[in-house]
């Protein structure tokens, strides 16, 4: 049993499963320590190795009004890089009111125990859990002698550390530091969701988009303007391919103005990609967005900007 599962309903027959759980937004290099913990544990035991995280964000749900979640990372972005590391399995749990009313022993009892037979859990200093996030790490070890299971402690430093790491890649995104923020996470910032259609405009000056639909409305969106990067496709679960692409992000000021846009010129592609999934990754900021004198002047910008691509994309 390997890959993205939702849901407990989806875990078959098994031995147990070595676990640690948490939001793990943006799956950084502060994020990989606890990984590798998970993996060890888990060829200790001779167990799968398993993560655990929620959707939608339990922020969401506790907080629903709260505008400031933006997150760095969609459930599938997240699962891919988890997956990535060596985790076996990222087990997606539905965030809702019934869960959220669990007392923490019957969340350790009637979800890691009896659904999961955890043989060990990894989890920070600080780490709370069932209804009102009452359950603290030493009520944790208390369950853990009552049912039989290891728990590993992640020491404060490096918690502190990742919560730390989370804040400053965002910040730096937000300040259009892509340059450090891609470096933090490791591999390029994410952009996923469906292809939809445009007003078409870009086919008339010979550089059509493909305009994505996110897939995470509350996904973190870097500043205006235009980025060299890459376009994955996905064929299947197995297979996908990468093109180098111009990706614009901003409200088209040229030939709309208004509602904003997220789209991709792909460079020597020219088939048809409407309601597939592709995934953009932004490798370098070329410009701020801009309002040009009409189709012509824009034209003449994008041949500028794909030759820049293809100098930072080598």
């Amino acid at each position: 049993m390997k890959g993205l599962i939702f849901g407990l309903d989806s875990i078959t027959e098994h031995q147990g499963f070595v676990i640690t759980q948490g939001t793990f937004d943006g799956v950084h290099e502060g994020h990989e320590s606890v990984l590798n913990r998970v993996i060890a544990l888990s060829k200790t035991h001779g167990v799968p190795s398993m993560l655990i995280t929620f959707h939608p964000h339990p922020r969401l749900i506790v907080h629903p009004n709260d505008p400031s979640i933006q997150l760095l990372t969609s459930i599938e972005e997240k699962a891919k890089k988890i997956l990535s590391k060596g985790i076996d399995t990222v087990l997606v749990l539905e965030f809702n009111e019934n869960l959220a009313l669990l007392e923490p022993e019957e969340f350790v009892k009637e979800i890691l125990v009896t659904q999961l037979k955890v043989k060990a859990m990894v989890v920070g200093y600080d780490h709370h859990f069932g209804k009102n996030r009452k359950g603290s790490f030493q009520d944790l070890l208390q369950f853990s002698q009552k049912y039989g299971f290891e728990v590993d402690e992640i020491n404060a430093r490096l918690i502190n550390d990742i919560a730390v790491s989370s804040t400053r890649i965002r910040q730096a995104l937000v300040q259009g530091d892509l340059s450090t923020a891609n470096k933090m996470l490791g591999s390029p910032y994410t952009l996923s969701g469906i292809v939809v259609h445009g007003n078409k405009r870009g086919r008339t000056i010979n550089f059509p988009t493909a305009n994505l639909e996110l897939t995470e409305s509350h996904k973190l969106i870097p500043p205006f303007g235009v980025y060299a990067g890459y376009v994955k496709i996905e064929h299947d679960k197995y297979h996908s391919q990468k093109f180098k692409a111009m990706i614009n992000i901003g409200v088209r000021p040229t030939v709309d103005g208004t509602n904003l846009s997220i789209e991709a010129h792909i460079l020597n592609f020219n088939d048809d990609l409407y309601d597939r999934k592709i995934q953009l990754e932004l490798c370098q900021f070329l410009r701020n967005e801009q309002k040009f004198d009409g189709l012509e002047a824009l034209k003449n910008q994008l041949e500028t900007d794909k030759l820049n691509t293809l100098k930072v994309l080598i």
